[in-house]
This record gives structure tokens, C-alpha cells and sequence, in this order.
């Protein structure tokens, strides 16, 4: 059982994702980069001390892996954030599936990374199976659908939502270069540390900072409740797990929010899945599966025991 704490725990990320959506649109009219930077910096306090007992561990970093470091933090944490936040705004030209399938379109880009930057072995069966996911997501998300109208703000979610799925999926793999060598509390710790920095300085810039004092106590307590569940906390899960697992398989194993985030959309607002739904959820849990077989036979990187 052990084994495969790594892959259930990059699933429970994915169901706490799944929430994260439903929370941030309840913050639609806050400006994204003040809510990024937010959380950010709460996410850094809580965990400093991981911070603070890795100072021996942070003397050793080499050149490489604080590039690794730099670039999680500033695309998988401040611009990945910001564009999946900014197309969640759109909430009234936009669906919460829709951006969330668009986002998760980011195993196209991990895999071709995991591929180039950390040369694991992707085969055929891989591929295959990576496609038959993809697949299943989106009919799980849209049905039989066309993505988007063609409305000119339903657009610029959707491309905000594809440019998150570039910066994490491309985050999947340099976080993963990183935790080849560093712990995934130092890991989760720096990139939450430095993004905050980051943003901070860049929402100074914009002179966003005057935006706090407008928040209100029920604004104050989502962002809260994010940080401690579907953030900062998540984040430090699906960290373990990717420390685990390899980057490209990662990012299949995290197509269990898509599906995920349908079935609360049911449970919470009604929404019933259609037969092609549900027919998209059975081939993308079955890929899923599969995939799991296919991660224990691999010679790249097998899940330690």
C-alpha cells in the first residue's frame, strides 16, 4: 500500500483543486494578483519554519536547481496562479469545467518537458494512454460541446486558462528536477517564499496594495480557507507525491480533477453528468489505471517502496 501513497496523494490534491475553483469564484471581483500575492504570503508564514530547518539543505543547492526553483515559483506560482484565477473571474462568460479542462491541458506541455529536460522514457503505450485521458477529460468537462462560442471575453478565459496550462505543466517538470535533490517541504517552502516576495513587489509596482483595506471579513475568511485546504496545503501534498512519481505521469494522475470537479459541480449546484459525460469519466479512470501499471514498469523512475 505504501507504494502507492505517492499516486493517492497527487489524487486528493486533485479533489482539493477540484474546490479551489468553486472558492475563488466566490472572489471573482477581487483583483488576481492581490489574491495570488495573499495567499502567498500566508502560505509563506505557515511554512517558514520548514524554511528556517532547511538552511543546511538550502547551502547546497546548485545552480541548476535554484533555476528549477526560480522558475516554479514564478510560473507555477505567481503566473500560473494569476491566469487560472484571472479566467475564473470571467465567471459569467466562462464555465468553471471549461477553464479547469483548458488548464489541464498541461500534460501536453510536462510530457514534451519531461521528455527534452529530464530525458525520461515515454513509450508508446504512454502516449496512447496519455491520449486516451486527454480525451476522456474533455468529454468529461464538455460533452460533445465545442470549447468556446466564440465570444470575445469567453475567449480570453479560455487562453488565460491555456497559458496556465503551460506555466504549470511546464512547472511539473522543473518541480520535479528540484525535488530530485531537495525535500518537498524545502521545496514547497521556497516556492511559496519566493513567489511572495515576487508578488508582493510586483502588486508595490502596480500599486495594488491600497486593494486590502476594501476586503471584506467573509473575503478574508475564503482566503483563508484556501490557504489551509486547497492551497498552500495542497500544494505540500502534491509535492510529496510528485517527489515520488514521474513528471509526465504526474500530470495524467492530476486529469482526476476535471472528473473530479464535474462530480462536486453535481453534488453542489445540481448538475447531473450526460451519458457522454459519464462515458468520457469511465475512459478517463480507466486510463488513469492503466497508467498506474504502466508507472510500476517504468525504467525511468520507478515509485519508490
Amino acid at each position: 500500500m505504501k507504494k502507492y501513497l505517492p499516486i493517492l496523494a497527487i489524487f486528493f490534491a486533485a479533489i482539493l483543486w477540484s474546490f479551489d475553483g468553486f472558492l475563488r469564484q466566490e472572489l471573482y471581483n477581487i483583483p488576481s494578483l492581490l489574491l495570488v500575492t495573499l495567499e502567498h504570503v500566508a502560505g509563506a508564514l505557515i511554512f517558514l519554519p520548514f524554511l528556517l530547518r532547511g538552511k543546511k539543505e538550502i547551502s547546497t543547492i546548485d545552480q541548476r536547481s535554484w533555476s528549477s526553483i526560480i522558475w516554479i515559483s514564478v510560473f507555477g506560482g505567481l503566473l500560473g496562479l494569476f491566469f487560472y484565477t484571472k479566467a475564473l473571474s470571467y465567471i459569467n462568460y466562462i464555465d468553471l469545467s471549461v477553464v479547469v479542462l483548458l488548464q489541464k491541458f498541461q500534460p501536453l506541455f510536462a510530457i514534451l518537458l519531461a521528455a527534452v529536460v529530464l530525458k525520461e522514457h515515454i513509450t508508446k503505450r504512454f502516449l496512447l494512454l496519455a491520449a486516451m485521458a486527454l480525451t476522456g477529460g474533455y468529454f468529461v468537462t464538455f460533452g460533445l460541446n465545442p470549447i468556446a462560442s466564440g465570444d470575445d471575453k469567453t475567449l480570453i478565459a479560455a487562453l488565460l486558462a491555456l497559458l496556465a496550462a503551460f506555466s504549470w505543466g511546464s512547472s511539473t517538470v522543473l518541480g520535479k528536477h528540484a525535488l530530485k535533490s531537495l525535500s518537498f517541504p524545502l521545496v514547497t517552502a521556497l516556492r511559496l517564499s519566493i513567489t511572495a516576495v515576487i508578488a508582493t513587489v510586483v502588486l508595490i509596482g502596480f500599486r495594488g496594495l491600497s486593494d486590502i483595506s476594501q476586503l471584506t471579513f467573509t473575503q478574508w475568511k475564503i482566503i483563508l480557507l484556501i490557504v489551509f485546504t486547497t492551497g498552500s496545503v495542497a500544494l505540500f501534498i502534491y509535492y510529496y507525491g510528485l517527489k515520488h512519481v514521474q513528471a509526465s505521469h504526474s500530470s495524467i494522475y492530476e486529469l482526476f480533477w476535471p472528473l473530479s470537479a464535474v462530480v462536486i459541480d453535481w453534488l453542489i449546484r445540481g448538475r447531473v453528468l450526460s451519458p457522454v459525460q459519464f462515458a468520457g469519466g469511465i475512459v478517463l479512470i480507466a486510463s488513469i489505471f492503466l497508467l498506474t501499471s504502466e508507472q510500476q514498469k517504468s525504467d525511468g523512475n520507478p515509485i519508490k517502496k
